[in-house]
């Protein structure tokens, strides 16, 4: 094991199903421990002498328990145990220092109350669980920013999240107190696969693969849907999501469902983003945890900002009319080309919301209202600035201050802020 000597990352996937204990020369160097896709069920009892552990991966494996080993490592940041068997999860279970928090696709029914003494943790990803209820402490999570709780067994919408200062990007579909959107029943045109003429692929993502088609002699693209759970949720309610958003010039708009797929997956054909469009900005990195990153050469001009900001705020009074959440609303799924035309697609965190209970609804919005302001906030960092846009970069700094206050309900709605970009234009 001389090759691993004072290494700060190891990656081993070789059906493990015990602990190696040749690691243990790395107490004093290991920062990243990647152990996904083996077959282990537990680590050992002194694990925690890896004092300088920041992330550990242990994605599909067997556990059935949240090792509570974990707890006394001093700078674990992020844990990631996604599609194992877990059942257990104790209380002060988890380090302090738990930033990003991956129990996806498992078998809890419910969280430690412990969870609220979490005070850093910013992503917390929990979708298809059996979760009925969340703990109340849940709301003591300050920092929350991204929460994932789609596919569970909740009965009622957790009213300890419309408190959380930070919360942005929310996704919870696909759980019994969720309805489906009435136009989700819509009969699309249906187009066989045979019709269609699959070209390259486009992009991969959570849910499925986008290629790019042809059919009658037009250029499109398809999205096969993997079927599988997602970090965001069900892939069919993404594809509902899909048929339910209806037309607008900044969304990407679908145009048929496809049939006869040869493994019988799901498919929607959709508009294809004209290939001189590119994506505004990254997914977040892992050191970045919520934030999206930019290369450090792009830059925007004011009024392309404006102009990007105004058709993003437009698209979002449009999907909150019909009710609908994007639940992803990043830089990293706008796209824009050369004149700062932009449109928003993925829609695999979006949620569907009725209630009649107008607090949760209005919250739900300014829960996306908060993500709109950290895209403000991203593009003026991007902008230069001289003595004629200075008036549009100092409102635009208010605008981001309104969305970004840490009081949900005191933030403005889409309406509104749409109504300010547009006065802005006019300078």
């Amino acid at each position: 094991m001389d090759i691993l000597k004072n290494s700060t990352h190891v990656k081993i996937a070789s059906g493990l199903e015990n602990f190696p204990a040749e690691l243990y020369i790395l107490v004093d160097t290991l920062e990243v421990l990647d152990l996904t896709n083996n077959n282990l069920s537990s680590l050992p009892d002194d694990f925690d002498r890896f004092k300088k552990l920041k992330r550990i991966f242990l994605s599909n494996n067997q556990f059935d328990h949240v090792p509570k080993v974990l707890a006394k490592l001093p700078i674990l940041s992020m844990i990631a145990m996604r599609n194992n068997k877990i059942k257990i999860f104790e209380e002060n279970a988890l380090p302090l220092s738990t930033r990003w928090l991956i129990l996806t696709d498992n078998e809890l029914i419910s969280l430690p109350q412990s969870l609220g003494d979490l005070k850093l943790l910013q992503k917390c990803m929990l979708s298809g669980n059996k979760l009925s209820f969340l703990p109340e402490s849940i709301n003591k999570c300050e920092n929350l920013e991204l929460l994932r709780i789609a596919a569970n067994n909740l009965t009622l919408f957790p009213k300890s999240l419309l408190f959380l200062p930070k919360l942005s990007w929310l996704a919870y579909g696909g759980n019994p107190f969720c309805k489906k959107h009435p136009d989700s029943k819509i009969k699309l045109q249906t187009v066989n696969w045979n019709e269609l003429i699959i070209k390259e692929l486009l992009g991969e993502g959570a849910s499925g693969n986008i290629y790019k088609a042809i059919y009658n002699s037009s250029e499109v693209a398809v999205k096969v849907f993997k079927g599988e759970m997602t970090s965001d949720g069900l892939p069919q309610e993404e594809m509902d999501i899909n048929i339910s958003m209806g037309v607008h010039k900044s969304l990407v708009d679908v145009l048929a469902q496809v049939s006869n797929h040869p493994e019988g997956k799901d498919v929607l054909m959709l508009e294809l983003i004209p290939k001189e469009f590119f994506n505004l900005g990254m997914p977040p990195s892992l050191d970045s945890c919520t934030r999206d990153v930019y290369p450090s050469d792009f830059k925007l001009s004011t009024q392309g900002a404006l102009k990007i900001l105004s058709a993003m705020a437009n698209a979002c009074v449009h999907m909150h009319e019909r009710s609908i959440m994007h639940g992803d609303f990043y830089a990293h799924n706008i796209m824009i080309d050369k004149n700062y035309n932009s449109i928003l697609g993925d829609f695999g965190g979006a949620s569907y919301y009725e209630t009649d209970d107008l607090e949760i609804y209005n919250t739900l919005e300014q829960f996306e209202v908060r993500a709109f302001g950290y895209l403000i906030e991203d593009l003026l960092s991007l902008c230069s600035y001289d003595n004629q846009n200075m008036n549009i970069r100092d409102s635009l700094l208010q605008l981001q201050l309104l969305c970004l206050n840490r009081i949900p309900q005191k933030r403005p709605l889409f309406k509104q802020i749409a109504k300010n970009i547009a006065e802005l234009t006019l300078y």
